[in-house]
């Protein structure tokens, strides 16, 4: 043979260099659509549900999983929340279904409710029209069409997110279907007893002219008017003092009596002192309620500044924890009151009180009647008088005190109207405002304070600021306010026979929550136990247009608590349920519509249809029966196996839906519920587009891609507020780009692996079958993790696996056999395991980053009908698991990183350009580390051109890390020549056929 000659031969075309056209640069913003056209043409959702169904009854077959979707609401453009949310629920219905489920995800939208009709009504303020003057239907029509046209915008934003699911037949509320399924739900509760008409106070929006959920009110600070109001002494009838005949003298009783005579003359005139940050429920006011178990005392003024309403000889009854700041607040010092004696909560029982209003001139005895007065387990001493001021009508407290107490119909009053103002027959006040329309403040506190001024009721006022109720959809104020509401009894036996979890709504509901799911994190059963443990009936009536209506009939002239009060037919209830089928809910507001329900078995003139419409809550609520249970493409058994949203829908969607299905198929809707935090800006500060704050999606997909805002998801623990920037994305992108390093150097190591290259595992070097202990150990985290959501842990793991034990060891290590080995035993097996990476890098990671791994997939299979998301993630034989060679390698790996840093030091001080310039010998204390590393091409670990090994002790100068005790390693140049093709430095070399190369090279080229 002919030796080649250094100027006739060019080495670095010898070598196995790697090729790939996949590029650094991602170009994702630019890309990424092109993958979604590509999803869509092939029909990548639609293939794997045909997948799932041809197995069905087979060995193959894969179990359901459904990820009920939870509305968002159709109207305006997605915000960094929902991108976070669908983001989520994506990766567990990608992840699932590569775990071999079949995965299913029908997106919806939530479509009635004021924030549509207060758009449409905008409009037609905008036109001078009146919203009251337009038909109905065509109000409802132009309401549907507003929805219709956001679905359509937030759908391609969605979609753009790289979201899976049925775009094309997505679940919407208003539906005819779906709006002729909530109807017939509701009928559910009309059936089985549990909805009943009644009148007590809720939440309700004088702006909206609405009642309105707990989970339509969001909480913000507000000042408040603050008013200590005097409630006089009327009278005074201390119970008779029972004594003996046996002992009682006639002296005795004649001291008792005088007794009752003595606190009669010191209690009659003296003023109970309540404390309320509402002065407009003073005119309802109907009670004043004390705590039993509070020490109270009867003070006297002694002395009065100028300005004060309080006078010298006025007698004032508090609790004695708040009186010297009661009298504070009147602008009395020390010195200028004083406690005269005790009051008991038996002389409290006996005292009648007037309201201040009482017999003033003009009153019209609206406030004649002695206020009741009496001990109740609401009442604190930590702020206040500690009496408080009862108005039923406008507290639930209140409401319920006198509702066990059978008083009800004493203490209820009507004084406030729909928009928040008074009757106009209310002496002083009528017409009076609490909100002005724009949801500032009224005159209404205004005038009653200075009523109270005027006729002496007042011991003084100020201004508080407190966090307060607000409409989350106005912004504006709300109150408490008595309204016949129409409400399903959450504790009164549902008569539908369905009582495995409980026989009332909220034992179905508190039963479901402990056995029937599974709560990430742990801390949402908690909350939600307590929501439903304590809340009240719910409310399902607000008065609105733009919703499905309470579809039931009342009988004229009859109360709510009679047994004929309300209609229930199941003939009728057919006829509500085929008209919403074929028309929807309009059906219900069409000229003659109550005779056409009603038919011929009932006079229609004996009958009031009800035109409130439900809560969109019941709407939502409702979801898990027409996608759950209705649909072809729904839940094997109606039950979804988890819910995932924002912690605020433990209040929201988990609640309203858990009640609703406890209501009509008695347990939860829902086997698991997935709780995620709140996004915040880069210092932890709540969004703001007044503060300019806010990040929004498709800004980022715009400068980044999707796959980036995806990737921030994964890196997040979302159980806790995110936060979310310019510099965490930044950063984002920068790990991004170290991963998309890892899968090119894979791509490009690949390009010509043919299964005749394969190896097995058994033959394969040390180093290769660590790479396999690795990955089972993986796959069982990666499975594991993705099987409780984790998504945070699989992706940590998969990253740091990627970018430090494969980026930096593995391919750093493998590269010189990779590009200079010849057709070697080593070099397949390498390629044998950079194939086996391939496959469960692109599979554990195409959940997260849909794109890219598409785009790695595509570049080694680029068929027409290829895509990663048709396949499944490989199985990982359980023998790859080799524990004593996953600790022997991670003795090489440490003493490898004393080695390596040794050499940077060599670098840094410009002795060394490469670490194959070197030969240190490395000092090894620990016989057993020793001993391993003699059992591998340790050189070769460390990519030097020779190394030497001892068990002698480590000199002075030998080079160490502190946390690697017991390894030296002393710096010594490689003595040879330089490999013109491997660039190893070794004495061999130039001895060979092929000058200027080592004998691996030599052998590579023949």
């Amino acid at each position: 043979m002919c030796a080649d000659t250094p100027e006739t031969v060019d080495y670095k075309d010898t070598l196995n260099l790697p090729q790939t056209d996949f590029p650094m640069r991602a170009g994702l913003p630019k890309r990424e659509p092109e993958w979604l056209e590509r999803w869509e043409k092939i029909g990548v959702y639609e293939k794997l549900r045909e997948k799932a169904a041809g197995a069905k009854g087979t060995p193959e077959a894969r179990k359901p999983f459904t990820l009920h979707d939870g509305p968002p609401y159709a109207n305006g453009n997605l915000h960094i929340g929902h991108a976070l949310n669908k983001i989520l629920k994506d990766m567990v219905v990608r992840s699932q279904q590569m775990l071999g489920r079949d995965a299913r995800y029908i997106p919806g939208w939530d479509c009635h409710g004021l924030p549509i009709e207060w758009k449409i009504e905008e409009q037609y303020r905008a036109k001078g029209l009146d919203k009251d003057k337009v038909d109905v239907v065509d109000f409802r029509q132009e309401c549907r069409k507003f929805a219709e046209g956001w679905i359509d915008i937030q759908r391609e934003e969605f979609k753009r997110l790289g979201i899976t699911g049925t775009w094309d037949n997505p679940y919407l509320t208003m539906n005819f279907r779906a709006e002729r399924i909530i109807a017939e739900e509701f009928q559910k509760f009309l059936m089985t007893g549990t909805l009943y008409q009644g009148s007590k106070p809720v939440m309700w929006s004088p702006i909206e002219e609405t009642a309105l959920a707990e989970a339509e009110v969001e909480y913000h600070d507000k000042e408040s008017f603050t008013v200590w109001v005097k409630f006089r002494v009327a009278s005074f009838d201390l119970p008779d003092v029972e004594l003996s005949d046996e002992e009682a003298t006639d002296g005795d009783r004649e001291a008792v009596a005088q007794a009752v005579a003595d606190t009669s003359d010191d209690m009659v005139g003296a003023y109970v002192v309540i404390w309320t940050t509402t002065p407009w429920t003073i005119p309802s006011n109907k009670a004043v309620v004390y705590g039993a178990g509070f020490d109270y005392g009867l003070y006297e003024v002694i002395d009065t500044p100028e300005q004060s309403w309080v006078s010298t000889g006025e007698r004032y009854i508090l609790a004695d924890k708040l009186a010297a700041q009661t009298f504070a607040r009147a602008r009395l010092e020390e010195g200028q009151w004083r406690r005269v004696r005790s009051v008991t909560p038996p002389q409290l029982a006996g005292m009648t009180l007037t309201h201040p209003l009482q017999g003033v001139e003009g009153s019209n005895g609206e406030w004649d009647d002695p206020r009741d007065f009496r001990a109740a387990d609401f009442v604190t001493d930590e702020e206040g008088t500690g009496f408080v001021h009862c108005a039923p009508s406008h507290g639930m407290e209140e409401y319920e005190l006198y509702r066990d107490l059978g008083m009800l119909e004493q203490v209820i009053t009507y004084n406030v109207m729909d928009d928040g103002s008074f009757r106009e027959t209310l002496p002083f006040f009528g017409g009076k405002r609490i909100l002005k329309p724009n949801g500032k403040e009224g005159d209404a506190n205004t005038a009653i304070i200075d009523k109270l001024v005027e006729v002496g009721g007042l011991l003084a006022r100020g201004k508080i600021k407190h966090s307060y109720p607000h409409s989350w959809r106005s912004k504006a104020p709300v109150i408490y306010r008595n309204t016949p509401q129409w409400f399903a009894a959450i504790d009164r036996p549902v008569g539908d026979g369905q009582d495995t979890y409980g026989k009332t709504i909220r034992e179905r509901a508190l039963t479901s929550i402990d056995q029937l799911v599974t709560w990430t994190p742990q801390t949402g059963r908690n909350r939600l136990y307590s929501m439903i443990e304590a809340r009240p009936d719910w409310v399902l009536s607000r008065q609105r247009a733009w919703g499905v209506p309470l579809t039931c009939f009342t009988k004229k002239g009859a109360l709510p608590t009679d047994p004929d009060f309300l209609l229930r037919d199941p003939a009728v209830n057919a006829r509500v349920l085929q008209a919403f089928e074929e028309e929807g809910a309009d059906a219900w507001y069409k000229p003659g519509a109550k005779a056409r329900f009603l038919g011929n078995d009932y006079d229609a003139s004996e009958w009031e249809q009800v035109f409130d419409i439900l809560d969109v809550w019941f709407d939502s609520g409702s979801t898990h029966a027409f996608v759950l249970r209705d649909r072809e493409d729904g839940s094997d058994d109606g039950l979804a196996d988890l819910y995932l949203e924002g912690t605020d829908q433990h209040r929201g969607w988990f609640h309203s839906s858990m009640l609703q299905s406890c209501g009509t198929q008695g347990r939860a809707p829902y086997r698991g519920v997935l709780t995620h935090g709140f996004t915040l800006d880069e210092k932890g500060n709540k969004m703001s587009k007044s503060v300019g704050n806010t990040v929004a999606p498709d800004k980022v997909v715009q400068q980044y891609g999707a796959d980036i805002l995806r990737l921030w998801v994964a890196q997040a623990d979302y159980t806790a507020d995110l936060r979310i920037g310019p510099e965490i994305l930044k950063g984002t992108a920068d790990g991004y780009r170290r991963l998309r390093n890892t899968m090119r150097f894979l791509l490009g190591a690949l390009s010509t692996f043919e299964e005749s290259d394969r190896v097995a595992p058994s033959e394969m070097p040390e180093l290769e079958r660590w790479v396999l202990h690795r990955l089972a150990e993986l796959d069982e985290k990666v499975r594991t993790g993705y099987a409780v959501y984790d998504f945070q842990g699989v992706f940590q793991a998969l990253f740091n696996f990627a970018t430090v034990e494969l980026s930096a060891f593995y391919f750093d290590v493998r590269k010189d056999a990779l590009y200079c080995d010849g057709d070697t035993a080593r070099r397949r097996a390498a390629r044998t395991v950079m194939d086996i990476l391939f496959h469960r890098l692109t599979t554990w990671l195409a959940p997260v980053l849909v794109f890219t791994m598409e785009e790695v997939w595509l570049e080694r299979f680029p068929g027409t009908e290829s895509s990663v998301h048709l396949v499944d993630m490989p199985e990982t034989p359980a023998d790859w698991l080799n524990a004593d060679l996953g600790a022997k390698w991670a003795k090489v790996r440490r003493a490898r990183r004393v080695v390596t840093a040794a050499l940077e030091m060599q670098r840094i001080d410009k002795v060394i350009g490469a670490s194959l310039e070197a030969a240190p010998v490395v000092h090894v204390e620990d016989a057993d580390t020793l001993a391993a590393l003699k059992t591998v091409a340790f050189e070769d670990v460390c990519i030097t051109s020779d190394i030497t090994l001892t068990a002698d002790p480590s000199p002075a100068e030998a080079f160490r890390l502190p946390d690697v005790p017991g390894i030296g390693v002393v710096f010594e140049p490689a003595e040879g020549d330089k490999c013109q093709r491997c660039w190893k430095i070794l004495p061999d070399v130039g001895t060979h056929a092929h000058t200027g190369t080592c004998a691996r090279c030599d052998a590579a080229l023949s």
